[in-house]
């Protein structure tokens, strides 16, 4: 094979893997959740690419895929409440970016958006809102503090294409003087309530002395009147047998002929006009 052969054999082979290469270049996928960003020496697409397959020019253009699904950004942040207290507040916040947004969203701000646009923003919201409640409010009025921090965020990066979907406070630190003087707050009003039910329960039960004593006067002066009414006779009879234990006397009657009750007896004696004469045991 002569030279110009050799030359000719290997322009081509250059030529079709330049075709080759470029053939595969001109196609890219966008996975889906993601938009993509075509640029054109450098210069964003004003349309993103959707999921799925997409054509570019070769060597002209490149492609940045941008993630459009729900995203998590926490930060810790701190503030000062509205009796001046300071506050170190870790807050999580759900955020998306709007697909149609992604190529603004690139040009403006770039890929790096949590730290340059969504960080300074959150800080400004949590310190209009912790500023708005005392530092015991923070952690009673906790779910009205989230609203007005989600209010701020949400309005403030709406602009920016970036979609607040929710926001979570994870936690609130006091400082160390401070929450001892609340945990001293929260021991006296537990006290304070103790010594509430204390007396509550000796008020009741004072009460139902009270209670007692007049049902028990009442009752006496029902007595009295009874007694006054029908004389003492019928009141003693009536002690009589309020207090008969059930057991019949041994012996009744009076004079010379007295009666003897042997029920239950292990003895019996015999008995004349005159009185006992003699006892015998029974078999």
């Amino acid at each position: 094979m002569e030279d110009k052969d050799i030359i000719r054999t290997a322009v081509w082979g250059v030529i079709a893997l330049i075709f080759i290469i470029a053939l595969f270049n001109t196609v890219y996928t966008i996975p889906a959740g993601y938009r993509g960003v075509v640029l054109t020496f450098g210069k964003p697409s004003a349309v993103a690419a959707g999921e799925g397959i997409n054509f570019k020019a070769p060597f002209v253009q490149s492609v940045v895929k941008m993630d459009t699904r729900t995203q998590k950004y926490e930060a810790s942040l701190t503030a000062a409440s509205s009796d001046l207290q300071e506050v170190n507040t870790k807050i999580a916040i759900n955020y998306h970016l709007s697909p149609e947004s992604v190529p603004e969203i690139y040009r403006t701000i770039g890929t790096n958006y949590a730290d340059k646009v969504i960080y300074p923003l959150e800080q400004e919201s949590n310190k209009a809102a912790t500023a708005q409640f005392t530092a015991v409010e923070l952690i009673t009025k906790r779910d009205q503090v989230r609203e007005s921090m989600k209010n701020t965020l949400r309005d403030k990066l709406a602009s920016r294409g970036i979609i607040i979907e929710d926001i979570s406070i994870v936690d609130f630190a006091f400082s160390a003087s401070f929450s001892q003087a609340i945990e001293a707050k929260v021991t006296a009003e537990q006290n304070a309530l103790a010594a509430k039910n204390k007396l509550a329960q000796v008020e009741y039960e004072a009460q139902q002395r009270v209670t007692q004593a007049k049902g028990e006067a009442d009752a006496i002066a029902i007595q009295t009147q009874a007694i006054n009414s029908q004389g003492g006779a019928a009141y003693v009879e009536l002690q009589r047998i309020m207090k008969w234990n059930g057991q019949y006397p041994l012996v009744v009657g009076s004079g010379t002929s007295p009666i003897l009750d042997l029920r239950g007896a292990t003895s019996y004696a015999a008995v004349s006009t005159t009185g006992i004469v003699s006892t015998n045991s029974s078999k």
